[in-house]
């Protein structure tokens, strides 16, 4: 089955893509994948996913639906979420370990070498020394790409900016005064860049909190930014590690878990995603005794050679212990799929 998580790897992330598996009845195991409501990849070319592909794309909440007495998980895919932060001063040091700590991939563009090094060793995935425009047509941009503009000099706030609007993008915020911002607005016009992408520009970049020290700009930047990404329903649905992981010829049997669906609260989304091996766990679907439940039932799948896929149901308020705790009252089902 590695050859689905290889098209899911290997996908445009500028197109819509859904994955489908069937996790309880007839088929059980399936898989397919689409793009732009069409299939492009399916583990059996004559199952029933390939066959009723186009009523599965007119689904647009991601979870367990039901067709023709089978379970069928869906889920929307975004890309890998990325940060790219144009300027390494004060303000972007501070970013960049915010963005880390959400789990972005971050890039750092400067055109100053000492700067450039801070940036690395704050942690950015990637830093590109060299004049901005040149490090930006290094970038391709994404549905999935959040740029941060905080150079010196409005300027290079300029100069970002024009690379940045033919590019797609899922935010745009640019650092500075009003009388900065607008300067660097006008002049853009006049060299024809659309009206719509830069109303689209947030500035002043951040959320209105009162931010004042470079640590406060920063939280205010973040915060938007989640604001932002968390209005698009589409997950990453495999985060790097996990399918870095999974692809590896050296990770050996593993389980993937996946949250499919949710009633009332619980400490994760449908979509997150943990894998599974006999020593070992990558990524987190909420912790506590919860998670660790789910870990035995994935290593006792390992160690039984059980094929699968299972549906875990949990009760998050069914003990005593969880009432006394005050844990949050919800219903999950996992999806454990062995790979």
């Amino acid at each position: 089955m590695k050859a689905f998580y290889e098209a899911v790897s290997g996908r445009n992330p500028n197109l819509e893509h859904i994955a489908l598996t069937i996790a309880e009845g007839p088929g059980a195991g399936e898989k397919a994948l689409l793009e732009s409501g069409s299939l492009v990849w399916t583990s059996a070319e004559d199952g029933f996913l390939a066959a009723r592909a186009a009523d599965m794309a007119c689904f647009e909440k991601a979870g367990l639906i039901e067709l023709d007495g089978r379970r069928i998980y869906r889920e929307a895919l975004g890309g890998e979420k990325r940060l790219v932060i144009c300027g390494g001063g004060h303000v972007s040091m501070k970013v960049i370990a915010l963005g880390k700590m959400i789990g972005l991939a971050v890039t750092v563009l400067e055109d100053r070498e000492a700067f450039a090094e801070n940036a690395r060793r704050k942690g950015a995935d990637e830093v590109v020394f060299a004049p901005f425009e040149e490090g930006l047509a290094r970038v391709p941009g994404s549905r999935d790409t959040y740029f941060v503009i905080v150079t010196r000099d409005h300027r290079w706030d300029r100069e970002c900016l024009m690379a940045i609007a033919d590019k797609p993008s899922a935010y745009v915020g640019m650092m500075g005064s009003r009388r900065r911002v607008a300067m660097v607005k006008e002049g853009l016009r006049k060299e024809g860049v659309s009206e719509t992408f830069l109303e689209s520009v947030h500035t002043p970049i951040g959320l209105s909190i009162g931010a004042e020290t470079p640590e406060e700009i920063a939280v205010s930047i973040m915060a938007e930014i989640i604001q932002v990404k968390n209005k698009d329903r589409r997950s990453f649905g495999f985060d790097r590690d996990i399918l870095r992981a999974v692809l590896s010829e050296e990770t050996g049997e593993s389980v993937l878990a996946t949250v499919v669906s949710r009633q009332g609260s619980g400490p994760r989304d449908v979509g997150t995603k943990m894998l599974v091996t006999a020593d070992s766990c990558i990524g987190t679907i909420g912790g506590g005794s919860e998670e660790w439940e789910i870990t035995q039932a994935a290593r006792k799948m390992l160690s039984s050679g059980e094929a699968g896929p299972v549906l875990l149901h949990q009760d998050l308020m069914a003990s005593s212990e969880a009432e006394e705790a005050m844990v949050c009252g919800g219903r999950l089902e996992i999806l454990l799929e062995r790979i």
